[in-house]
């Protein structure tokens, strides 16, 4: 195959085109798999997480649904999970908020909120699976963990 671009001749084999087709078909390929495998893991413990909190499973696979859900769950106002729609750092924002009431809510620590930021779907398996209990409301922490999040707070208070 000739290619003439201004004046200057380029040659190419179709099937030396093919071959960098495949290989980019390839990576396109194995890029989604690795963003399945990654999307599974988040929904299966969220969906345990949902479970502690007493709230159905089944809510953590509708999007947007789950984001108000879990928003609720962190003990804050659930119309808060409306910052994702902001374009850019809408959903990090929300993120970081609902991972720094998340993990008090379940007797955990600032380490732990900041592996939820970092590395969710991984601290979702571990806050579903693990020993982690509920205790937002009231309920005693669990040893060596965080306090959990009185009604005089006032993200949840709305102050």
């Amino acid at each position: 195959m000739q290619l003439t671009i201004n004046g200057n001749s380029f040659s190419a084999s179709t099937e030396a085109a093919a071959g960098l087709f495949g290989m980019a078909m390839g990576f396109v390929i194995f890029t989604w798999i690795i963003c399945l495998v990654v999307l599974i893991i988040t929904i299966i413990g969220m969906w345990k997480v949902f479970e502690k909190a007493g709230q159905e499973g089944w809510k953590s696979i509708i999007p947007f649904y789950n984001m108000y859900v879990l928003t609720e769950i962190s003990g804050q106002n659930g119309w808060l999970f409306l910052l994702c729609l902001i374009p850019g750092v809408g959903a990090l924002i929300w993120s970081i908020m609902v991972s720094i009431k998340l993990a008090p809510a379940f007797g955990k620590d600032t380490a732990f909120a900041i592996g939820l930021i970092l590395l969710a779907p991984i601290f979702y398996m571990i806050l579903g699976f693990g020993s982690a209990k509920y205790v937002l409301g009231g309920a005693a922490p669990a040893q060596g963990g965080a306090k959990p999040q009185g009604p005089k707070d006032p993200w949840i208070a709305g102050n």
